[in-house]
């Protein structure tokens, strides 16, 4: 579900807080996106309200400190002193006998010291009245609010209903806000950051890559294939309805790392080809066949691997569900269409990008080491 603070920013009152609660509530209930809308807290209530003439009191020398301890004592309490009872001490609290103090008229009988010492009736300068008021008042960031909790209805995720409610919150009068607390506040946060995470994971492969190739271009054909395996994440996510939650994110960036593997697997082959003095096509079609048995058994193997968590049930099953489901769909996709497609990166990356002098003379030394070695042992 989703935690939801309708917040009064523009000192319109409480009265036209609830209103706008009301106004709200029934426009989500007429959503097919949400279900299980309900507010909380206490709704507001009849109370008995005491007007006190503040003249009419000066004139008989009441003061407010007066009436605030006549009020206090009678209707709740107060500590007098302590007394011994034997041998032990107990405590005198004062207050009001309760038949006195169930009625309005009780209250106006109650007495409040003068500034001379005398009983003064409250009847002498204040009347009541009933009316209906809050219960509590809740405040949020500082601003008057009200808690609004909800589901969203079979078949919409969470971030849809999230957006739900932003466009019915947009329909309110001027000077209502909203905030979202809990679970929905943290989906969002990070729903926001989930690109900047892709991005550093993309980075922190590309220089291991760079590193390991001594190379800035070859690591692009590596990194070719990875959108590949998120494709294949969001379609198997999407097939099983599954939301864009954290864990779905984690098997996001899992995917990197496995679309990459396989990728490695042949380019790493078509470059040592290449370096042998085939052509980048000769290269790329012939590491692309030596190295398929091993592609399809490693990601065969993971591919099972994961399957229980894909068919997951239980305490925690709808996260596993989540990773395995994103982990698998991606990895079929950067399998399957990998072997067809990282050649062709390789080809098209090697044919803009033809090298560096000093990578050609490596690669030469390589071949000159490796060819003196073969001699000797003949």
């Amino acid at each position: 579900g989703f935690s939801f603070r309708l917040q009064d920013r523009g000192g319109n009152g409480h009265e036209a807080l609830v209103k706008a609660r009301n106004q709200m509530l029934g426009m989500a209930m007429q959503s097919k996106v949400l279900t299980g809308l309900r507010p909380e807290g206490l709704e507001d209530a009849p109370q008995l309200k005491l007007n006190i003439d503040r003249d009419k009191a000066q004139a008989l020398g009441v003061t407010f400190g007066a009436i605030n301890n006549a009020l206090s004592t009678s209707l709740g309490s107060s500590y007098v002193n302590d007394f011994p009872n034997a041998g032990r001490l107990q405590r005198v609290i004062v207050q009001a006998d309760a038949p006195n103090r169930m009625q309005p008229d009780d209250l106006l009988r109650i007495n409040a010291l003068n500034t001379q010492g005398r009983p003064v009736p409250l009847s002498s300068f204040a009347s009541t009245e009933w009316v209906t008021g809050p219960m509590q008042t809740i405040r949020y960031n500082g601003y008057p609010s009200m808690k609004i909790t909800g589901e969203p209805a079979a078949g919409y995720s969470s971030g849809q209903a999230l957006e739900e409610m932003q466009r019915l919150a947009a329909q309110l009068p001027p000077g209502f806000a909203y905030e979202w607390t809990g679970q929905s506040r943290e989906e969002i946060l990070s729903g926001s950051t989930v690109f900047i995470l892709i991005a550093f994971s993309l980075l922190a492969v590309f220089l291991a890559l760079a590193a390991l190739y001594e190379s800035w271009t070859i690591p692009v054909a590596v990194l070719l294939v990875v959108p590949l395996g998120i494709l294949g994440s969001l379609l198997a996510a999407y097939a099983r309805g599954l939301s864009n939650d954290v864990y779905f994110k984690v098997g996001l960036i899992t995917i990197i790392g496995l679309a990459a593997k396989n990728a490695v697997l042949i380019i790493e082959f078509a470059k040592d080809l290449q370096a042998q003095g085939r052509t980048p096509i000769q290269a790329a079609l012939e590491a692309a066949h030596l190295r398929f048995r091993p592609i399809i058994m490693t990601s065969l193997a993971f591919i099972l691997g994961v399957l229980p968590l894909v068919i997951a049930s239980g305490a925690g099953g709808a996260g596993q569900r989540a990773i395995g489901t994103g982990v698998m769909g991606g990895m079929i996709t950067a399998t399957v269409l990998g072997v067809i497609f990282v050649p062709v990166f390789f080809v098209v990356v090697r044919t803009l990008f033809k090298g560096s002098k000093r990578q050609n003379d490596l690669y030469t030394h390589h071949e000159d080491t490796g060819s003196v070695a073969k001699e000797k042992i003949q």
